[in-house]
């Protein structure tokens, strides 16, 4: 089991450096960053202080180099670079001013606001994880219900109401449906739900300035993220369970006299879960990386919304870091999932 999670995290990091070569390229392409810092009024000396800060006054390969460098946790990095980038971490000296870093990557600063983009994702990404867990939960409890419920109910108007509804949450796309929802239940409906159209997971005292929580903004932007999951999740259990409840040790089981229930639930649904926790484990990553449509259309301080915010003002640096942490997200959480599927299932770890 060891030499396998060492080999996913090997790939995982083949993966991780697949997607900042991809980064890198596809925003090399898109304007001159020392005009996005500056914008139009920057003079020539403050323009060429910027290039030489950025590295771009460097080949494209050393830029490469320079960034990969920035962003791994183990690099070589001067005492210099260290106080100006402001760089967390353990550092060794090797050689005249030169330091072995242990650090946190260092994913740059952002053009508009000149913060860490580290800085800037950490701030959003709680509203993120809180959201997603939400949508998440939510998925899981509903779709893994009502699919156990269509497979016992196999043929029956539980089951063809489960299987329709699926279909139609798995084929509307999220924008539609927060459109959709924020409409009726944040606009129309407004006066019976008592719901907000767009809100965050904290809301600012006027007087005080102290936070506070508002939960309430969570229930429709969570309901919304988890349509599509849920969907998801109430299909492959439906299927899975046929397969199962169809197997020669159910009926064994049935013939000891065992109680539906019991059969259901502690026999078959154990054998069955497996494919359900590769669409939960990749539906989480999915959402954790962030809903940007979601967060955006219900004003949900996420990961998402900077990242939108982000590319309305050009600034890349926070879009590339947002697209490498999404990545990050996702390779764990793959890693994740190999790990509790021999926790589940014993034959997954013999194997």
């Amino acid at each position: 089991m060891f030499q396998i999670l060492i080999k996913k995290l090997a790939y995982g990091v083949l993966v991780l450096f697949g997607v900042v070569v991809v980064v890198f390229l596809v925003f090399q392409a898109f304007g001159d960053p020392a005009r996005m810092v500056l914008g139009q009024t920057g003079d020539k000396k403050t323009m060429e202080n910027i290039r030489k800060e950025l590295y771009l006054d460097q080949p494209k390969w050393k830029q490469f180099v320079f960034y990969v460098n920035d962003i791994s946790p183990i690099s070589i990095d001067t005492k210099t670079e260290i106080k100006e980038k402001g760089l967390r971490g353990f550092f060794i000296p090797v050689s005249g001013n030169e330091n072995l870093a242990f650090k946190i990557p260092y994913l740059r600063r952002s053009y508009q606001t000149k913060k860490q983009v580290t800085e800037v994702l950490m701030e959003a990404l709680p509203g993120t994880i809180m959201l997603a867990t939400a949508a998440m939960f939510f998925a899981i409890i509903v779709g893994i219900f009502l699919g156990i419920l269509a497979a016992v109910k196999q043929n029956t108007w539980v089951d063809t109401t489960s299987v329709f509804g699926s279909v139609i949450g798995i084929s509307a796309p999220s924008f539609f449906m927060a459109i959709v929802i924020a409409y009726f239940f944040g606009l129309v409906l407004h006066d019976y739900t008592g719901l907000p159209l767009t809100g965050s997971w904290f809301n600012i005292d006027p007087v005080t300035g102290q936070r506070y929580l508002t939960l309430q903004n969570l229930i429709l932007p969570a309901i919304t993220l988890g349509i599509r999951p849920l969907s998801i999740i109430t299909q492959l259990t439906r299927s899975s369970m046929l397969d199962t409840l169809n197997q020669d040790y159910i009926r064994t089981a049935y013939a000891k006299g065992l109680s539906k229930r019991k059969v259901v639930l502690h026999h078959a649904l154990r054998n069955a879960i497996n494919p359900v926790l590769t669409a939960i484990t990749g539906w989480f990553a999915e959402l954790l990386a962030g809903a940007f449509f979601v967060e955006y259309i219900f004003g949900w301080k996420g990961i998402g919304k900077v990242t939108v915010d982000a590319l309305e003002k050009l600034d890349y640096p926070v879009v590339m870091g947002s697209v490498l942490l999404a990545a990050t997200i996702f390779v764990l959480m793959n890693i994740f999932a190999d790990v509790l599927y021999g926790v589940i299932d014993p034959r997954v770890k013999m194997k």
